[in-house]
């Protein structure tokens, strides 16, 4: 039995066939190459026809398109949106025990001798939910989508610039914290069409513990406070933080094996490799 040749898996892979296509074997090099062409041809006019869709205004890309509706639901659930920037300075990672001992400190874009870009949302909202206090009654309820840049190494599942949804609920009672994570982690994965997940605990290098959400990957992480890092920003009531990269629940959505396909790219658009 034979299967594909080095130059066909790739070939079959950029296509974005499916795992049953990619590892299929063989009785003849006639069967096999007769098979490829094929499926190529049907996975190129697959691709020229999503491309189409996008051309004559009858979808968007499918980020932009999550992106819309995470963001309507989010509204229509009570949440304002937020806009903040995405140069911070090296205190506010400080603040979130992200310094030169800590391994994500190694990962940060430095733009200045004290100014990156951020390679986390939590700072600049944490700021805002202070502010915020001040002037609005609880519970305080807030999210922002944009863009955030660590030096991960390229993989099926990172990119070094990727999308974060992050949303935070403040002034909720602490006993009902943990439920209320689960609830708002239900409502962005069903949002997302994703349906088939599960919830794990985790530790990491800012927040310690966090409850994960898995769909074949991470998509997510959530943590309750009161935390040992919210008097630092002078915050004192219970709240819910959940932080999700929206290419991940694309790729899980569409069902890509690379998260390439739906980053912001020269050579993929909406999930199709341009070079069909």
């Amino acid at each position: 039995m034979i299967d594909w040749t080095v130059t066909q898996k790739q070939r079959l892979k950029e296509l974005n066939a499916s795992s049953d296509i990619q590892d299929a074997v063989f009785s003849r090099k006639k069967e096999r190459d007769g098979a490829f062409r094929e499926q190529e041809k049907i996975l190129v006019k697959a691709g020229k026809n999503r491309l189409n869709s996008l051309r004559n205004n009858s979808r968007r890309p499918a980020l932009c398109e999550l992106e819309s509706e995470l963001v309507k639901v989010l509204v229509d659930a009570g949440f304002i949106q937020v806009v903040t920037p995405i140069i911070i300075s090296q205190n506010s990672l400080a603040r979130m025990s992200v310094t030169e001992k800590s391994s994500l400190y190694k990962k940060v874009y430095w733009v200045s001798s004290n100014q990156c870009l951020r390679p986390m949302l939590a700072p600049n909202l944490y700021h805002l939910l202070k502010q915020l206090s001040r002037l609005w009654e609880k519970p305080i309820r807030i999210f922002e989508v944009g863009p955030c840049f660590r030096k991960d190494s390229e993989g099926s599942a990172h990119i070094r610039e990727f999308t974060m949804l992050n949303l935070v609920e403040l002034g909720l009672p602490e006993e009902k914290c943990p439920e209320r994570l689960e609830e708002l982690a239900d409502l962005v994965m069903r949002t997302s069409g994703i349906a088939d997940y599960s919830l794990a605990h985790e530790q990491c290098d800012v927040y310690g513990k966090t409850v994960d959400i898995v769909a074949g990957l991470e998509v997510a992480s959530g943590v309750t406070g009161p935390h040992k890092l919210d008097t630092r920003w002078g915050i004192f009531d219970p709240w819910v933080g959940l932080g999700f990269g929206l290419e991940r629940l694309c790729q899980v959505r569409e069902g890509y094996a690379n998260i390439s396909r739906v980053g912001r790219s020269l050579n993929y658009l909406d999930g199709v490799r341009l070079n069909i």
